[in-house]
């Protein structure tokens, strides 16, 4: 018997690493390849698939075992995301750009990149010359006659002062001439910092074998690699911070301010951070630090900028179509049932009443438990047409281990690549995935101790 067992292991050792090495193939093939759009969706399922059967395969391999090969599969994964320029979005850019004009002492929120005040600042990598413009079909054209590969280059940037501090120290420790790399590795080593925490974390309270759903997904080395989403920053400290605030209450609210001083989407988080708080003074613990630490961090670029540090936000959502449903693809399920005028009421009416039930039942030893449920239910009623945003849920999928809530990460990749009906069609799918784990799992949330 103990023969058979150990040989069974084996063979499930072997499986996995066999999916493993057909995973990273087919990202790396993927990345390398010029498909886009729908081209680039149907080539990214193959890796899902995989994804899927080497995590199930890695049941069958003991927790012990499992970690090393956790491990190696992370670093595998993410090097696929170092094999070409970023692929599917041009974000990296900006972040590129704002670093540049913050190293020169100015604020990245008072000019934006088309403005010529900045032109001594250019360079042909991000601005290339004229002969370049006609052929690319990323790049924006200027007004004196160059273009430029940072999107909306007339708007200034949307970032918020965390995530310009990321964009400013990897200028900084970048070598001249590394263009898009250093933001790609600086990806790189992100991802691999959130999952060497879900193993410290998940070793002593949960399966290691967990870490594998985002050390080994496939939108770690597309979106937070190759793309070099600071997304990834948000999500390790996001992470961080549900950690700590189960013993820390001050600390882990601090944390959660610079997640959300980095993103902002974090701040779906705050009712998970506060699961089974009853007192006022508990969950003032959480949130002072937290509304402390985003002031902070906003103070410096206050006093640097002339001009408004919320820069672009207020267009980008007027140009997503959060304001207006009818403008855009969100609010996709709701719009199903309800006029489109009732849409946003809807969708805030129920994240509020999803929060208040996460706050009051929630378990406060498990506070990821919570933070899924609040931002799994607001991207189902959101339904964002950008598939980065959900790395943010699979980490929390990773800290919580119910896989049905990847279903949403995929619905953003098809609204992504395939656009706002086949997104309505993918976020509905997930939806019902949602609930049918739901009824599988009952309850929902674990009651409080």
């Amino acid at each position: 018997m103990p023969r058979t067992r150990t040989r069974t292991r084996r063979c499930a050792v072997l499986l996995t690493s066999l999916l493993l090495a057909a995973l990273t193939a087919a990202l790396a093939a993927l990345l390398g390849a010029n498909a886009t759009g729908v081209g680039f969706l149907a080539g990214y399922a193959v890796p899902w698939v995989l994804f899927a059967a080497a995590v199930l395969a890695l049941r069958r391999v003991p927790a012990r075992a499992a970690v090393p090969l956790v491990l190696a599969g992370a670093v595998a994964v993410a090097a696929t995301g170092l094999v070409t320029p970023p692929r599917t979005s041009t974000d990296s850019y900006r972040y590129a750009w704002d670093g540049r004009v913050q190293a020169v002492g100015l604020s990245p929120y008072d000019h934006a990149p088309a403005d010529t005040a900045l032109a001594g600042l250019r360079d042909p990598w991000l601005f290339p010359d004229r002969s370049v413009c006609t052929r690319g079909r990323d790049l924006s054209p200027l007004a004196d006659g160059r273009c430029t590969r940072i999107n909306r280059p007339a708007v200034h940037t949307i970032y918020p002062p965390a995530a310009e501090g990321w964009f400013l120290l990897v200028h900084a420790a970048s070598p001249p001439g590394v263009r898009h790399k250093a933001l790609q590795a600086g990806g790189a080593l992100l991802s691999l910092a959130v999952t060497g925490l879900l193993l410290l974390v998940l070793r002593r309270r949960g399966d290691p074998r967990r870490a594998a759903w985002w050390a080994w997904c496939p939108a770690v080395p597309v979106e937070a690699v190759n793309n070099a989403h600071v997304d990834v920053l948000a999500v390790l400290l996001s992470v961080a911070a549900l950690v700590v605030v189960v013993r820390w209450r001050a600390a882990g609210g601090a944390l959660l301010g610079l997640a959300i001083a980095a993103k902002l989407l974090p701040v779906l988080l705050v009712p998970g951070a506060l699961s089974g708080v009853r007192r006022p003074r508990a969950a003032l613990a959480v949130l002072g630090p937290a509304a402390a630490t985003v002031a902070a961090v906003y103070l410096p670029y206050v006093l640097l900028s002339r001009g408004s540090v919320l820069g672009y936000l207020g267009g980008y959502a007027q140009e997503e179509g959060y304001d207006d449903a009818g403008a855009g693809g969100r609010y996709a399920l709701l719009r199903l049932v309800l006029p489109d005028a009732w849409a946003l009421p809807a969708a805030l009416l129920g994240c509020a009443v999803v929060s208040v039930l996460v706050i009051v039942h929630g378990d406060s030893e498990r506070p990821w438990q919570g933070a899924l449920v609040t931002a799994g239910t607001a991207f189902l009623l959101l339904t964002p047409g950008y598939s980065w945003y959900a790395l943010l849920l699979v980490a929390m999928v990773a800290l919580d281990g119910r896989w049905e809530w990847l279903g949403i990460a995929c619905a953003g990749a098809v609204a992504y690549l395939a656009g706002p009906v086949a997104g309505a069609a993918a976020y509905g799918a997930a939806a019902l995935a949602v609930c049918a784990g739901a009824w599988k799992r009952r309850p929902l949330l674990a009651p409080v101790r």
